[in-house]
């Protein structure tokens, strides 16, 4: 769950990017009455942001948003997924922001949801990447988690990554690693991005706590598990699809992760209908 004070400052954010000083429409228009709006699921799939909807109508102060799902639930074409009460004006002004925010993580939920579908009967834990929609990570992490995935370092400060143009500039793992651990907290998780059987070995030596295998095959991931023999957590990461997963996850690494249920998740088909009768 999100800090409400960080969550508040982000939705008025996005309120601002999208009416500026006035909604010349909504505001130039006689409509002002009491009335109610259904969310609607125009097509199957897993809910996620309805928590962050409630609070853009929260913002208003005069719509009160009430779903009738729970994030993480299951929600069918044509189900009514929630209802928002009060100003039609603010209804009209805040239709855009939440449903782009509920269309958004429904769809990142439901094709996460996907994925981990696949590692069925595996150890394997699916993570997701930094590659998110700048300003918007951790929305987008957290419809990861309702889908059933698990977040990787949210950003450069929580954990070291060492990845293949740091090693490059220091001039091997070992050093790389040395160095990092002469300065961080011994608290904090220190991981290294091989991409061959060489640089495999060379983590393997050093006081990283696990090691990503870098766009390795299937077969190639099966032969380094025997090399890294449970002396280190290891993490499977690149060109990874829906069609693959399970293949590398069959290998039984620690961890599997991937940018793509955020990057190429499809929004998720939801509508926002005024019920013209009112409250």
């Amino acid at each position: 769950m999100l800090d409400r004070v960080f969550l508040r400052r982000k939705i008025l954010e996005f309120l601002e990017e999208d009416i500026g000083y006035k909604d010349i429409t909504t505001d130039n228009l006689e409509v002002e009455k009491n009335v109610e709006a259904f969310f609607i699921a125009k097509e199957s799939g897993i809910l996620a942001g309805t928590i962050f909807v409630k609070e853009v109508f929260n913002v208003f102060g005069d719509a009160d948003f009430q779903s009738f799902k729970k994030d993480g639930e299951k929600v069918e074409k044509g189900e009514i997924i929630g209802v928002v009460y009060g100003s039609s004006k603010s209804i009209l002004k805040g239709e855009r922001l939440s449903l782009n925010i509920l269309q958004r993580l429904s769809g990142i939920a439901t094709l996460t949801n996907l994925y981990v579908s696949k590692l069925t009967g595996t150890k394997t834990k699916l993570l997701d990447t930094r590659k998110t929609t700048p300003g918007f990570r951790a929305f987008e992490k957290y419809a990861v988690k309702v889908g059933g995935g698990d977040n990787h370092r949210f950003a450069l400060y929580d954990m070291v990554m060492l990845k293949d143009n740091h090693i490059a500039l220091v001039g091997s793992i070992k050093e790389a690693v040395r160095q990092i651990k002469n300065k961080v907290s011994p608290m904090v998780k220190v991981e290294v991005e091989v991409k061959d059987f060489s640089q495999l070995k060379e983590a393997l030596e050093t006081q990283a706590d696990i090691i990503m295998l870098d766009n390795m095959s299937v077969e190639q991931v099966k032969e380094a598990l025997k090399i890294v023999n449970g002396k280190k957590l290891v993490e499977v990461s690149g060109n990874i699809t829906l069609e693959n997963i399970r293949d590398y996850a069959l290998c039984n690494p620690d961890f599997i992760s991937t940018g793509s249920v955020i990057h190429s998740a499809k929004w998720l088909d939801i509508s926002l209908k005024i019920n013209i009768g009112g409250v």
